[in-house]
C-alpha cells in the first residue's frame, strides 16, 4: 500500500533527522568540553595570579606592620631628642648637662630648628636642602613642621621655640614606601593574566587603578559598579594594608574571552538552528516546486490527452441528433460530455493561476452535490445543509466544485459500502465555513496532516493527490483554509473548507 511507503519514507526523514540532532549534540557536546577546559585552565591561571597577588600584599602587609614599629621608635627617638633640647637650653649653670649634650651631638638626621618670639631662625640642624638659609620660619616650614607640636622654651630670659620634624631617614623610608605601594598597584594591573581588575581605596570607595577594562567606559559610575558586582560574585576581593592605616581593595573576574566562552555552545547551538531552517525552508521550497511543476506537467498532458477524443466524442452526437429515429442516450450522452469539458477545464488550469470571479458558494455548492448525489449508489445517502440565501465570494467554480468531490470520493471511500454524507455550510462576519462529515473509519489525528500529502492514500490503488490537490486549490488558490476539524476512529471524519468573503 502506498500508504506503508508513506510511512517508510517518514521513518526515514525522521532517522535522517534525529542522527542530524545526534551530529548536532555530538559536536555542541565535544566543543563545550573544550570550553570547559579551556575555562578551567584559566581560572586556575587567574587563581595562581591571585595567590601571587595575596603574597605580595602579605609581604606589603609585613612591611606596613614593621614599618609603623620603627615609626614609633622614630616618634620616641625624635621626643627624647626634642626633651634633651629643651633641658639643655633651660638647665641652669650648676645643672650636669653633659648627657643632654651628648644626645644633642648624635642627632644627625633629626631636623631641629629654635626660633625667637618673633619667627627669626637663631639655631638649626640637619634641615633639608631647600630649608637652608632662611631667616625666618615661614609658612612653608610651618607645613613641614606639622608633624609634632612645637616646645616652648625660656631662652636667657627671653621666649623662644624648639621646632622638629621627623629625621630625614624616616622621610625617605616613607616615601619609598609610598613608591612601593604605588609599584605594587601597577605590577597588580599590568600582570593580570588578562583577568580584569580593580583596585579600591576602602576609605573614599576611589578607583586607585584598574587594568583590562576600558578606560572610557570606567568612567561611568554605572559600569564600575557593575564591574564591581560581578567580579564579586565570581571572587572574594582581596584586601591589602597601607601608609596610615589606608586599605585597598583588589577585585577581579575571568577575562573577557573567558566570558564569550562561555556563550559559545548557546551561540554554536542558535547557528546550528538557523542553519537548519534556513536548509529546511529551502529544500521544501524546491520540493514543492518541483512538485508544482510535476503537477501542472501532467495535468496539462491529461487535458491534452482528453481533449482530442472528446471532440470526436462531440461530432458523433450531433451526427446522432441528425438522425430521423433519434438515439434515446443521446441527452446522457451530453451530459456526460459536459462532465468531461468541466474535467478537462480543471486539469487546464493547474499550474495557472486562476481567475477568480465572485459567485454564489451556496449554489455552486448545491449543484455540485446533487450532481454527485446522482453518480453513487443508493447505498449513500446525503444530507446538504445550506443557507437559503446567496453568498456571494471570490471564486472559481470549477475548481472549488473539484475540492468539494474530491471530498465526497475520499469519504465514500472511507465508507466502502454503505454510509452518511453530510455537507453543512455556515458563515460568522469574515469567514464562510463548509463541512463535509462521512460515517466512514475514521483516522487517528496524527493523521490530520499527513493526509494531505501528495501520494498518501490508503488504497490499492490511486496516486494520492485528491486532498493534495484540493488543499493547493484552497490555500494556493482561494486563500483560505482546508483541514480535518475532527475525527474518531471507526465513527468517521469531519473537513472543514474555511473561505474568506
Amino acid at each position: 500500500m502506498k500508504a506503508n511507503f508513506y510511512t517508510q519514507n517518514k521513518r526515514w526523514k525522521i532517522a535522517l533527522a534525529v542522527l542530524a540532532v545526534i551530529i548536532v549534540c555530538a559536536s555542541i557536546y565535544y566543543t563545550n568540553i573544550l570550553v570547559k577546559k579551556f575555562a578551567n585552565q584559566e581560572t586556575k591561571q587567574v587563581e595562581m595570579w591571585a595567590e601571587a597577588v595575596q603574597s605580595h600584599v602579605e609581604l606589603m602587609n609585613y612591611t606596613e606592620t614593621f614599618f609603623e614599629q620603627v615609626s614609633e621608635q622614630e616618634r620616641k627617638r625624635v621626643e627624647l631628642l626634642a626633651m634633651a633640647y629643651k633641658s639643655f637650653l633651660e638647665a641652669g649653670p650648676d645643672e650636669n648637662t653633659s648627657i643632654f649634650l651628648e644626645i644633642i651631638r648624635s642627632n644627625i638626621s633629626i631636623p631641629v630648628v629654635i626660633t625667637d618670639d618673633g619667627g627669626r631662625i637663631r639655631n638649626s640642624i640637619n634641615l633639608p636642602e631647600r630649608f637652608r638659609g632662611k631667616e625666618y620660619f615661614d609658612d612653608e616650614m610651618v607645613a613641614e613642621f606639622n608633624v609634632y607640636p612645637p616646645i616652648k622654651i625660656d631662652l636667657y630670659g627671653n621666649t623662644s621655640w624648639l621646632f622638629y620634624n621627623e629625621s630625614l631617614i624616616y622621610t625617605e623610608l616613607k616615601g619609598v614606601l609610598d613608591g612601593m605601594f604605588q609599584i605594587f598597584i601597577n605590577d597588580v594591573t599590568d600582570n593580570a593574566v588578562g583577568a580584569p581588575v580593580i583596585i579600591i581605596d576602602s576609605i573614599d570607595n576611589k578607583v586607585l587603578a584598574y587594568g583590562r577594562l576600558d578606560s572610557l567606559k570606567m568612567r561611568d559610575k554605572d559600569y564600575v559598579a557593575g564591574q564591581l558586582r560581578i567580579m564579586q560574585e565570581e571572587h572574594f576581593p582581596i584586601k591589602v594594608n597601607y601608609l596610615n592605616d589606608n586599605k585597598a581593595y583588589i577585585y577581579y573576574r575571568g577575562s573577557d574571552l573567558l566570558q564569550k566562552m562561555r556563550y559559545f555552545p548557546v551561540v554554536q547551538i542558535i547557528v546550528f538552528a538557523f542553519f537548519f531552517v534556513i536548509a529546511y525552508l529551502l529544500f521544501s521550497y524546491a520540493r514543492r516546486s518541483e512538485q508544482n511543476q510535476v503537477w501542472a506537467g501532467m495535468a496539462k498532458e491529461t487535458a491534452h490527452q482528453i481533449g482530442t477524443p472528446l471532440s470526436s466524442l462531440m461530432g458523433w452526437v450531433e451526427l446522432l441528433k441528425l438522425e430521423e429515429k433519434p438515439f434515446i442516450g443521446t441527452s446522457d450522452m451530453e451530459s456526460d460530455i459536459e462532465r468531461l469539458k468541466t474535467i478537462t477545464e480543471r486539469f487546464s488550469k493547474i499550474g495557472s493561476i486562476p481567475t477568480l470571479e465572485p459567485s454564489d458558494v451556496v449554489d455552486v455548492t448545491r449543484k455540485t452535490m446533487r450532481y454527485l448525489e446522482k453518480r453513487f449508489s443508493s447505498k449513500f445517502s446525503f444530507q446538504i445543509l445550506l443557507p437559503e440565501r446567496e453568498i456571494v465570494t471570490p471564486l472559481n467554480a470549477a475548481l472549488f466544485g473539484w475540492v468539494l468531490e474530491n471530498l465526497t470520493k475520499n469519504a465514500i471511500d472511507a465508507m466502502t459500502d454503505h454510509g452518511s454524507i453530510t455537507v453543512e455550510m455556515t458563515e460568522d462576519d469574515a469567514n464562510i465555513f463548509i463541512d463535509v462529515t462521512d460515517t466512514g473509519k475514521g483516522m487517528t489525528r496524527s493523521m490530520f496532516t499527513q493526509v494531505f500529502k501528495p501520494g498518501y492514500t490508503s488504497k490499492k490503488r490511486g496516486w494520492g493527490l485528491g486532498l493534495s490537490l484540493a488543499k493547493r486549490i484552497i490555500e494556493d488558490y482561494h486563500k483560505g483554509k482546508i483541514f480535518v476539524k475532527n475525527s474518531v476512529v471507526g465513527q468517521g471524519t469531519t473537513f472543514r473548507i474555511t473561505l474568506g468573503k
